[in-house]
């Protein structure tokens, strides 16, 4: 088995588990990217070189509209896809094996995490790795210290306030906020002072 098999593996909502070859793979993957993050977060890097570090990681070409302010976590790195024109804010952690995809235009604020992976509710089913992909649509914000959890899309233009918990899908176009993140407003209802309060 190789990456792209796994990855494949992953998108096809399979789990894995320990002492398989997709586990060990998953393993070496993960050491891949503890070592490219460590070289991204253990010196001050160009724009340039972040691209280039962030294209080691991913295994993608990253444009060079991209920008991250470091220092970036992740556990895996293969399955994520960066659209143009997108800023990540310092101290993400994306957990991607299940897969990542940020559109164009996207703002995720500092202490972001996304999480693609689930475990088994039973203590004997605990290490297993259950997948589903998080897809962020194009000019989503999502504001500092939000989570977002396995299989959710955030349509585009949706703003994900501060510190919210995201647990299941966002309409394009509207505000959610809070644990769980629930419904706000769409943004085109918004008032200036409303605005404020949301603010992330």
């Amino acid at each position: 088995m190789n990456t792209e098999q796994l990855i494949q593996h992953f998108s096809q909502g399979k789990s894995v588990t320990p002492g398989t070859a997709e586990h060990d793979l998953l393993l070496q993957c993960s050491n891949d990217a503890m070592r490219i993050t460590s070289e991204l977060n253990g010196a001050y890097h160009s724009p340039e070189q972040i691209r280039d570090l962030m294209s080691r990681l991913t295994g993608k070409a990253i444009d060079e509209t991209f920008t991250l302010f470091p220092p970036f976590y992740s556990d895996f790195g293969k399955n994520i896809t960066i659209g143009k024109n997108v800023f990540i804010n310092a101290c993400c952690c994306f957990q991607d094996q299940g897969g990542i995809h940020i559109g164009d235009g996207a703002l995720i604020g500092h202490r972001v995490v996304l999480a693609t992976i689930n475990h088994g509710f039973l203590p004997e089913e605990r290490s297993c790795c259950r997948p589903a992909p998080i897809i962020i649509g194009r000019n989503v914000w999502i504001g500092s210290g939000a989570v977002v959890l396995p299989g959710v899309t955030i349509g585009e233009n949706a703003i994900v306030a501060a510190g919210a918990v995201v647990t299941r899908d966002v309409e394009a176009g509207c505000i959610v906020a809070g644990i769980p993140a629930r419904f706000v407003k769409h943004i085109t209802e918004m008032t200036p002072q409303e605005k404020q309060t949301y603010a992330v």
